[in-house]
This record gives C-alpha cells, sequence and structure tokens, in this order.
C-alpha cells in the first residue's frame, strides 16, 4: 500500500480543507471512531483540517482486525502520518487517544521526525501518575456490560441493543486490551506544548494525576477543567472547541 493510500485509510478528514494552515490529529476514546469529531471542522477554525485517525475494525474499516496492543498500532500510524507532516500540525486524543498520541509522539521524536506543535492530553491521568487496575477486556458478557455501564460512556439504549452490542463488544474489547495491557516506559521529555484536558467530575481522573501531564513537555503547559465527567467532550463540547481553537492560535508557530 502507498504512503499516500496508508494516509487516507488512517487519518482522512471528514471535511477536506486544503487551504487549512495547520492540521488537528484527534484519537478517540475506547470504543469510539472517527465520527465522534464529525461537528470540529464546523466549530474550529477554517484555517484548521481535522483529521480523526479511523481505526480498524469500525465504520469503513469493519472488516479490519482491531489492534490489542499499543505499540504496534503506533508503530503503523507512524507510517500512516508520513506525507501529512507538511503543515504545522497537533494532536488531540482523548482517554485511549491520550496514550495513543503520547506514544505516537515519543516514536516521532526517537526517529528524529516532525514533532506536533501542541499535544491536547484529554481525559487521561498522565502516564506515571495511572494506577494499576483490573483487567475487565476479558470478562464474560454480562459482566463486560456492566463494567460499560459504570463507565457511562455507551448510551443505555445501546447497551440494551443485543444486535448493536454484538457488534460493538469486539471492539470494546480489543481497545480495553490496549488500555489495560499499556505499560508507560519513562522517555526522554517532549519538544512540544501539552495542554491537559480534564471533566470536573471524572472520578478516574483526579486533576492532579491531570497536573502530571506537565512533566513530559520541555515547554508550555496549560490545564484546563470542563464541566461533566470523563464524557465532558461531548457533554461541553462548545467549551471545549472553544478553548481548543484559543489554544491552536496561541501555540501555533504561524502566531509566534
Amino acid at each position: 500500500m502507498s504512503t499516500s493510500t496508508l494516509a487516507s485509510t488512517w487519518f482522512r478528514p471528514r471535511l477536506p480543507n486544503p487551504k487549512a494552515k495547520l492540521r488537528l490529529f484527534c484519537f478517540p476514546y475506547a470504543g469510539g471512531t472517527s465520527s465522534i469529531f464529525n461537528n470540529w471542522p464546523r466549530e474550529l477554525s477554517a484555517e484548521v483540517e481535522v483529521c480523526p485517525v479511523h481505526l480498524p475494525g469500525r465504520e469503513s474499516r469493519f472488516r479490519e482486525r482491531s489492534f490489542t496492543r499499543v505499540g504496534p498500532l503506533v508503530e503503523t500510524m507512524a507510517q500512516a502520518i508520513s506525507t501529512l507532516m507538511d503543515k504545522p500540525f497537533a494532536f488531540f486524543g482523548h482517554s485511549m487517544g491520550a496514550i495513543l498520541g503520547f506514544e505516537l509522539i515519543h516514536l516521532l521524536q526517537r526517529e528524529g521526525r516532525p514533532l506536533p506543535f501542541c499535544f491536547f492530553a484529554s481525559g487521561r491521568s498522565a502516564p506515571q501518575k495511572r494506577l494499576k487496575t483490573a483487567q475487565t477486556f476479558h470478562l464474560p458478557e454480562s459482566e463486560f456490560i456492566e463494567q460499560l455501564r459504570r463507565l457511562n460512556g455507551t448510551p443505555k439504549e445501546v447497551l440494551e441493543h443485543e444486535e448493536l452490542m454484538g457488534l460493538m463488544i469486539p471492539i470494546l474489547r480489543a481497545d480495553f486490551e490496549i488500555c489495560e495491557t499499556y505499560s508507560y516506559t519513562p522517555g526522554p521529555k517532549l519538544g512540544c506544548a501539552i495542554t491537559a484536558l480534564g471533566g470536573a467530575h471524572d472520578r478516574d481522573v483526579p486533576s492532579s494525576h491531570l497536573a502530571g501531564w506537565r512533566d513530559h513537555t520541555d515547554s508550555i503547559f496549560s490545564q484546563y477543567i470542563f464541566p461533566g465527567d470523563h464524557f465532558f467532550l461531548h457533554s461541553a463540547e462548545k467549551q471545549l472547541l472553544h478553548t481548543l481553537g484559543q489554544e491552536l492560535a496561541r501555540l501555533s508557530p504561524r502566531s509566534n
């Protein structure tokens, strides 16, 4: 597969914007799809091209096998993003997506490749603050669904839709396996700004753990808290996008 085809498979923008001055690559939470970023191109500046990652196993890639480990997934994304680094760019990752963005930047940095000017780490404790939790990805189906219910990220009507859950559970199990088998290895600080984003009522990501992202940058660090729980990126979407727009304008190399 050519690098251009690989890029369009993995990072196809929902609303192509060839006149954009910068790109925002977006990485979803476990079970999330690129469609969670559908509103973003309309809400952000016309100078920003929003490029969500299209992960295997979902949407147009539903026939492809999902990844279950961070390393191979990040290595493949690093190949896919190669041809899209011709403009300044930033990363946004929520929950599982923050892990993917963080490890992808480390890989790019190790290889001496261009880095994002900012990494938006959303809804995720800093890697060194993350407590080990019990693995749930292999639970029996009824227990696994109860875990999803507790996390409050899957609508009740979806949880109760047997056919839909039959399609979703393999994707969710794979993503949970990514998160629950991920092991942080300390490394050099990142040569990009980090903006940490959290929900005021997120029980799993306390503010002190969010602040730990400060330890991973040699550049500017900022932190913002929004109303809502772990899924504040939906409930407080307008506030979040307003802040993202301001931060992109402030941190972009074009404004410095």
